[in-house]
């Protein structure tokens, strides 16, 4: 099926000559370009267009989540007919394997698996080996390590009408698969038998399969609806994929033990070389562990650091990922999209080397073999290595993009078929900032419109909220170590009116569309620095650029010279965007755009004050219930800055709680 986009827009203003350029330099061969659009000037839409004119494999990638979440959602409403997937992280909760030696404290690796997020990240890869019509939009977890395509496809359990199959051999066949067998609590990756019938719950989809059986031969393959049973469809045949990415080679696990036991026996040796007895025996225990639990139920929590070995890849060699299933499936002929390539490229270049200083202290101290820098992220040198053509998206796109596109393949998007213009932008004191900007707010909120403040640090978003809830405004507040799927419900809720304010460090990095934003506020603007500089200006700014009677307010006792640049590149694209709409006698009207259903529905329990519940020494059911979800919270935003001993102590009292 080809790439076909289903809109009531057509391109305008300057889409079209964006869209005709990118498309030709494809067409030539060109293995950089650049897109470089203002907020709001339809960038996704132009991506969009130049898919369906070349009609190839295509990957999106964006730096966080949230605006991953956004973009699936608006390519799958673009390409109803396609294959359209989401592939980011699936961890919930993770807090990765660590050792701090300065206390002598040893972190045992914690996940927790979002089940709905594992089965699209399934669908992804089943689509690209199965259709050509396929989009992923993906974070940047797709560099790393994901199993082989080759063993990914090879494992496949094709099965038709009229196949003469035992039914044992179909049980052995789906667990080689690692379906596992549940006739009670059938779920995604699952399958169960009775009698005559074995159904099985692909892990990527929503739908089950029910093999009937007369004999030795299947007599019929239905699509069933597994909650209430019934017959979607009929099929004469079915592909069946595996239920995880990671896939190896049963045969080849005697040689795999017998080179984990020369390399340990290796490091084992050279630490009684260097006097180092306690960590020799650490990890010759660790080691000899991990073999014998592989030997006797095929798993052990920590597998994934001898990936190499299975993967028979050579010391430094580079993982698989994402990557090799887009190459596979295209053989090469795919496009790469990068989205706020201004963040999202120093990412991909800095994954590797945060990857390997914690896994080194493992290692040092015989925690972990040295194969365990192979279950790794993908240099930068390796990613690009496997990208054939690629498009960079920014409104600020760094020089790097730009150098690497040269001036020829720039194509600029600075119309806003709206015709909504750049915000104004006003430089008022810092003395008394608070106050002013509680009058505006209270300005626009009346008005129903919302409005969005960046702050510097965490505690400073925090308590800036909690004293404008003092005075009665409905804020809340987001940064980075709010969990990812709760950011979007803060963001739902400032569109509907549930909230006001949005008091934030970073904003710009939501990757936020939030059409009912008027006003942006920027406190201690004249602070140099990453969250002050020129990009992070203009970005921040830009999130005002969806309604015509909105601006920018930057508290500074002085102007900087990254203020001075963002207000005059914004005051240009203010004079382009008239002049155009002048010129066109358009009339700016302010985007209206509904909210759209959550990408993942998750149950939500209530979380008002439990600090009094935790205080006491016997929980009700549902206070335990409430307090472990609070303390789980916790416990995830210490693993995600790192703080590894307060997430274990954390980690420890669910235990307890759960165990009451």
């Amino acid at each position: 099926m080809n790439f076909k986009i289903n809109s009531k827009f057509q391109p305008t203003g300057d889409q079209p000559k964006a869209i005709e350029q990118m498309t030709k330099g494809l067409a030539k061969g060109e293995r950089d370009q650049v897109l470089l659009g203002v907020t709001g000037s339809g960038k996704t839409f132009s991506i969009a267009n130049v898919i369906q004119n070349i009609q190839k494999p295509t990957l999106v990638i964006s730096h966080n989540k949230t605006l991953a979440g956004q973009l699936y959602q608006e390519l799958r409403d673009f390409f109803p007919e396609n294959a359209v997937s989401y592939f980011v992280s699936y961890y919930d909760y993770y807090q990765p394997e660590a050792y701090v030696p300065t206390t002598d404290t040893y972190i045992a690796k914690e996940t927790e698996i979002n089940e709905e997020i594992d089965k699209l990240r399934l669908a992804a890869t089943t689509n690209l080996l199965t259709r050509q019509d396929t989009i992923v939009v993906a974070s940047v977890s797709c560099i790393y390590n994901l199993g082989s395509p080759i063993e990914y496809e090879r494992k496949i359990f094709s099965f038709e009408k009229g196949l003469k199959i035992k039914r044992d051999h179909i049980m052995e066949k789906l667990m080689d698969l690692m379906y596992m067998r549940n006739d009670y609590n059938y779920t995604r990756g699952t399958y169960r038998v009775r009698g005559e019938l074995i159904e099985v719950q692909p892990a990527y989809e929503n739908y089950s399969v029910r093999l009937t059986l007369a004999g030795d031969t299947i007599e019929s393959v239905k699509i069933v609806d597994p909650l209430n049973g019934d017959i979607l469809s009929e099929k004469d045949q079915f592909v069946l994929y595996p239920a995880k990415h990671y896939m190896t080679d049963p045969g080849v696990y005697e040689n795999v033990f017998d080179q984990i036991k020369r390399d340990m026996t290796k490091q084992v040796q050279l630490f009684k070389d260097m006097g180092k007895l306690v960590e020799a025996e650490r990890i010759l225990r660790r080691t000899e562990y991990d073999l014998k639990m592989l030997k006797e139920v095929g798993y052990v929590n920590g597998v994934e650091n001898y990936s190499s070995y299975f993967d028979g890849r050579a010391p430094g060699e580079a993982p698989y990922s994402l990557l090799e299933f887009f190459r596979k499936a295209a053989n090469e002929d795919w496009l790469l999209v990068v989205d706020e390539s201004h963040m999202t490229v120093p990412q991909i270049r800095g994954m590797y080397n945060g990857d390997r200083a914690r896994k080194m202290t493992l290692i040092d101290y015989g925690f972990r073999l040295p194969s365990a820098l192979d279950n790794r992220p993908l240099k930068a040198e390796e990613f690009w290595a496997r990208v054939n053509r690629t498009i960079f998206v920014s409104a600020t796109p760094n020089e790097w993009e730009l150098e690497r596109a040269g001036k020829d393949n720039v194509a600029q998007q600075l119309i806003r078929p709206t015709g909504i213009v750049d915000p104004e932008v006003e430089i008022r004191k810092t003395e008394g900032q608070i106050i002013d900007l509680l009058g505006e707010i209270k300005i626009a909120s009346a008005k129903g419109e919302r409005i969005l403040v960046t702050t510097l640090t965490k505690r400073m978003s925090e308590d800036l909220t909690t004293y404008l809830e003092e005075q009665g405004i409905k804020v809340a507040y987001l940064h980075s170590e709010v969990d990812t799927l709760k950011r979007q419900d803060i963001l739902d809720e400032l569109r509907s009116g549930t909230h006001d304010v949005i008091v934030g460090i970073n904003l710009l990095r939501e990757g936020l569309d939030l059409p009912e934003v008027s006003l942006v506020a920027i406190l201690d603007a004249d602070k140099e620095g990453f969250l002050r500089s020129r990009t992070s200006l203009i970005q921040t700014m830009g999130r005002a650029a969806r309604r015509i009677d909105s601006k920018v307010i930057l508290y500074a006792d002085k102007v900087t010279e990254s203020m001075r640049s963002a207000i005059e590149e914004v005051d240009r694209r203010r004079r382009y965007q008239t002049a155009y709409n002048k010129k066109h006698n358009i009339t700016p009207k302010s985007i209206d755009k509904d909210i759209r259903a959550k990408l993942i529905v998750r149950e939500e329990e209530p979380l008002d004050d439990i600090r009094p519940m935790m205080e006491k020494e016997h929980l009700l059911p549902d206070e335990k219930k409430k307090v472990i979800k609070r303390l789980r919270e916790e416990m995830s935003d210490a693993a995600r800055v790192m703080d590894f001993e307060t997430a274990a102590l954390l980690r420890d009292k669910i235990r307890y709680l759960q165990s009451k």
